[in-house]
């Protein structure tokens, strides 16, 4: 018997899902730990080098939406990493409020050891969400 209206096979395809989701967030903090960077560094060089419009910039505010942290926080951790040599400044032609962040060679060699070393864990994540789509819809949402 299942949840709520929801099949058991639809529980055990979230629980697997949670488990391999919960298994690759902790492989990433082992790698970035080995990379020489903590799990918030890694994160922020990520998302830099992965700004969604592929220019491998971002700002700060920019940041904090996609991290889902407070600007302080982000800004704190921005100095630290531009302090640690990772991340560096330039602030907008158009715009002096607004500062653009980049990785430093530094950042970029950390960031693909760390990246690189994910491959395995990507790939079985992948294969996690993949089962997700063979859930049963709820007879609430049908």
């Amino acid at each position: 018997m299942g949840l709520d209206g929801h099949p058991i096979d639809d529980v055990i395809a979230v629980a697997g899902f949670r488990a391999a989701l919960r298994s690759f967030l902790r492989q990433s903090e082992r790698v970035a730990r080995q990379s020489g960077l903590t799990p918030q560094r890694y994160l922020l060089l990520l998302m830099i080098k992965g700004a969604p419009d592929g220019s491998g910039q971002s700002t700060v505010t920019e940041l904090a939406r996609r991290l889902q942290l407070a600007q302080s926080t982000v800004t704190e951790l921005v100095s630290r990493a531009e302090e640690s040599g990772l991340v560096e400044r330039e602030q907008s032609g158009r715009d002096g409020r607004v500062a653009y962040l980049r990785l430093t060679p530094e950042g970029e060699r950390r960031l693909e050891l760390s990246f690189t070393g994910l491959d395995t864990e990507r790939r079985q994540l992948r294969e996690a969400v993949d089962q997700l789509p063979t859930l049963h819809q709820s007879p609430a949402l049908q």
